[in-house]
């Protein structure tokens, strides 16, 4: 008589690629459903912060890295966008589950730690390159910008928006409430966007102010981006590919540990 499975035993093999697929699938529709929220509203941002700083400081300011300043400024504009809409879909999605109760949904089906930490990735991952295209199609025509090194900057698109999401998991799994969601975006994702080299160059910035910006990873997805599309930077891409690479298997892991232990998941 043929030996039934015991309890416990992993019955799909090394990896659930269709339990894995479905919890992509979920994720990427989630921010597909509502398009208008999570697309376009990004694109109509990312226009009116370009706007604005070409009215207020644009033809005063001439040159920057020896290029104008709304094309330096295009490519900061586009990565903020990128990695602010990362973080908030691989957040959002783990606080509402949890909120609503039915975070059980996920955590049953026969999916492990690294499934589960791949399956939220790849939902912020493809949102950050939808907003990434959409802004290229829409902000860089009208500019007249082309793209100088389009695979550094993917690559740094796809960087930027894994370690958003993978800070977004940690986030949402660390968050019980809205309001705890709404604290770790103000006080930590937002400065360290808006302080990374978005709309200045960190070369003009006072010496000690300029060695501790080079301590956050988000100026060298900036900075990588700005490389891809204008061919200049402040740093090396290949430091800034190091740097975060490296930050994002460091925050993946994290997020793996605490889906592992059940960290602020399971009562």
């Amino acid at each position: 008589m043929e030996q039934g499975f015991q309890m416990g035993t992993r019955r799909f093999g090394r990896v659930n690629w269709l339990g894995m697929y479905t919890l992509m699938r979920r994720e990427i529709m989630r921010f597909v459903a509502v398009w208008t929220q999570t697309l376009l509203a990004p694109l109509a941002t990312a226009a009116l912060f370009l706007m604005i700083f070409s009215i207020a400081i644009g033809k005063t300011r001439g040159e920057v890295m020896g290029v104008p300043f709304t094309h330096f400024i295009a490519p900061g504009i586009l990565m903020m966008t990128v990695i602010q809409n990362a973080f908030a879909n691989t957040s959002s999605s783990i606080v509402i589950s949890k909120v609503q109760g039915n975070i059980v949904d996920t955590l049953m089906p026969p999916l492990s730690p690294l499934e589960l930490v791949l399956g939220y990735l790849a939902g912020g991952i493809a949102r950050g390159i939808v907003v990434a295209l959409a802004i290229s199609i829409g902000l860089f025509a009208f500019l007249g910008l082309g793209v100088a090194h389009p695979v550094w900057a993917l690559v740094f698109v796809v960087l930027g928006s894994g370690l958003l999401g993978a800070i977004g998991v940690v986030a949402g799994i660390f968050a019980n409430k809205f309001d705890q969601m709404a604290a770790i975006t103000n006080f930590i994702v937002t400065p360290l966007a808006f302080l990374s080299g978005t709309f200045y160059s960190v070369q003009a910035l006072p010496a000690g102010i300029r060695e501790i910006t080079h301590f956050n990873p988000i100026f060298y997805l900036i900075d990588g981006v700005r490389y891809g599309v204008l061919g200049v930077s402040d740093s090396s891409p290949w430091l800034g590919l190091a740097v975060a690479g490296g930050t994002m298997l460091a925050v993946s892991g994290a997020a793996w540990a605490m889906f592992r232990s059940g960290y602020r998941l399971k009562a």
